[in-house]
């Protein structure tokens, strides 16, 4: 048994040379194949480099013209230019990073608007040289594992115009650009409406332009643009409410800037609630709270029809006395000439007219002073105040504050009268109307006319009469003066009958009907008297008297008399109780007067 398995046991060195056999005839075979597999990839690399068509995956302006030739390439693009359009996606400038783009460009604009000038088969020549860049030996794995190559074109190949970049940056920059919402509020319909904060962006027309000449695009014509927040500025509920809660007030006027001021409601609605509506919205958004609201009765919308439509009344008185006493009826007018009041305003004269001096060009003319007719700076500005007195009660307005003069002038009627005097007695008149009006005055041939301005909307005008209560006579008073030659007399001081008056004010209907009837004040005008100043009387003999005895009597000479005067004719009052206020105003019958 030993010797057969000794027999049968194969010998080491035969062993040895089977080995030695198959392991060179592998190494023959792995050679071979390498050389196949050498020659056929430097095979590829050389198809890949020489070949004629555009590897795969290649894109041009967002078109595949992958195993297109170069001329079938640029034939299918352009065919396509048309149609292309470059799309804008927005982020904000501020990020370090720039953000994942969105499915939907946020503005877009036709290549064409751009006015190129562009060289297809050099976009073409040039995707297709961008892909075969690279060493000989790597140009088959290139080829094999080349997925996507995208080429949007460079400055040589696309040329534009910086003017017409400019301009087209403009544009697209304003309508990227959104704007910033405030947060805003409106009363309407028994609710509070609150639009909600939102933040604008702003796109810079500059940087935009400038991207637009790099070619600052994808090769599918995409182009991030940053732009800037603009942040809105958010209220509280607690701020409007301040805003809103209170008062209501019609629209009125702005003097100072000519322009409707809009009206005020009044509101109050619950804060937290509304704040809590508020929270919970999104930006932009409008959210709506319940309150209670106090509607104007005049909008800024009617003003825009009806502001200043209407002459509520007008007085016309005519002037007389000296130059000075004419300028300053006409400078005192001026200064309160298109004066306007909203609703629930006064006007004071004193205040409007201010004070009357020589550097604002008054005048000494004669004035009223403790009874006496002394020239004064400003003598004369009570003539425009009365006027305005007298169209303020035929445009039924509310008086304020009044004060007759202490003689009936003559301009105007009795009781229609106001005095005024640096501090002293002021005029003052509210406007009670709901609408804003406006005091007009013109000074033309001796005559100064004063309207009021304002809104009538049902027709209705006032008249205004007086009745006489009393009248006291002057009496003429002589006094002697040295000075003057015998027998000659000379009038010291001029005669007022004094009077005590009653006026009313009358209201009726468009149609003429009378509504109402009114005491409006009671004036008293105090009496002066006639003073004549005469030279003394020529010495004369005394006549020859009987002698008598004793207990005869001599007769004392009567003193001077006194004599008692008629009052002068009563101007008539130029307004009857039927007479429409909008009728020519008839002037009154100037007696002359020379202070007032």
């Amino acid at each position: 048994m030993e010797q057969i398995n000794e027999a049968m046991a194969p010998r080491e060195g035969g062993a040895r040379l089977k080995k030695k056999k198959g392991g060179h005839g592998a190494l023959i075979a792995l050679g071979v194949t390498a050389a196949v597999l050498a020659g056929s990839y430097l095979g590829l690399c050389a198809y890949a480099d020489r070949s004629a068509a555009i590897w795969k995956g290649t894109q041009v302006l967002g078109q595949d013209i992958g195993g297109l030739t170069a001329e079938d390439a640029a034939a299918q693009v352009e065919r396509a230019l048309p149609g292309l359009e470059v799309g804008f996606y927005l982020y904000d400038g501020s990020l370090e990073d720039i953000p994942a783009r969105g499915e939907v460009p946020d503005g877009t604009v036709p290549l064409r608007d751009l006015q190129a000038e562009i060289d297809v088969p050099a976009l073409v020549e040039d995707a297709d040289h961008t892909v075969r860049s690279g060493s000989f030996l790597t140009a088959g794995w290139r080829y094999l594992t080349h997925k996507s190559t995208q080429y949007g074109g460079g400055a040589e190949d696309i040329r534009t115009d910086s003017a017409v970049l400019s301009a087209l940056s403009e544009e697209l920059a304003e309508t990227l650009s959104t704007p910033v919402q405030n947060t805003e509020y409106t009363l309407e319909d028994s609710a509070l409406r609150v639009t909600l904060a939102k933040d604008g962006r702003a796109v810079e027309a500059g940087a935009l332009r400038e991207r637009l000449e790099k070619k600052a695009w994808s090769c599918d014509l995409s182009m991030d643009v940053p732009y800037s927040v603009v942040t809105g500025q958010t209220m509280t509920a607690q701020e409007i409410h301040d805003s809103v809660y209170g008062e209501m007030k019609n629209a009125g006027y702005d003097q100072a800037t000519q322009s409707i001021v809009p009206e005020v409601l009044g509101a109050d609605f619950d804060v937290p609630a509304a704040q809590t509506a508020m929270d919970a919205g999104a930006p932009g958004e409008t959210v709506s709270v319940p309150a209670q609201i106090q509607e104007p009765a005049v909008t800024a919308k009617d003003l825009e029809t009806l502001l200043f439509r209407d002459v509520l009344g007008e007085a016309r008185t005519h002037v007389s006395g000296t130059a000075a006493r004419r300028s300053n009826v006409q400078l005192a007018s001026a200064a309160f000439n298109g004066t306007v009041l909203n609703t629930g305003e006064v006007f004071s004269y004193n205040g409007t007219v201010g004070q009357r001096t020589v550097a604002k060009g008054y005048k000494a003319a004669p004035a009223y002073v403790q009874g006496e007719t002394v020239d004064e700076i400003g003598g004369g500005v009570c003539q425009p105040s009365s006027t305005l007195y007298l169209a303020c009660l035929r445009s039924n307005l509310e008086i304020t504050e009044r004060y007759p003069h202490r003689y009936v002038p003559a301009y105007i009627p009795k009781g229609m009268d106001a005095t005024v005097s640096w501090g002293g007695p002021d005029y003052k008149f509210t406007n009670n109307t709901s609408y804003p009006i406006k005091i007009v005055t013109e000074y033309k041939n001796s005559y100064l006319t004063i309207q009021i301005l304002g809104t009538n909307l049902d027709g209705s005008y006032a008249t205004v009469t007086f009745e006489q209560l009393s009248a006291t006579p002057f009496q003429v008073v002589y006094e002697d003066d040295a000075t003057l030659p015998a027998g000659q007399e000379k009038v010291k001081t001029t005669p007022y009958t004094g009077y005590r008056v009653k006026t009313y004010r009358h209201i009726y209907a468009a149609d003429g009907t009378l509504l109402s009837s009114a005491y409006e004040a009671t004036s008293d005008y105090k009496v002066r008297n006639k003073v004549i100043l005469r030279g003394p009387a020529a010495e004369t003999a005394p006549p020859d008297i009987p002698a008598q005895g004793p207990g005869s009597i001599v007769v004392p000479q009567e003193p001077p008399a006194v004599i008692p005067q008629e009052p002068p004719a009563e101007v008539p009052d130029p307004v009857q109780p039927d007479a429409p206020v909008f009728d020519p105003v008839t002037p009154p019958i100037v007696v002359p007067d020379l202070v007032g």
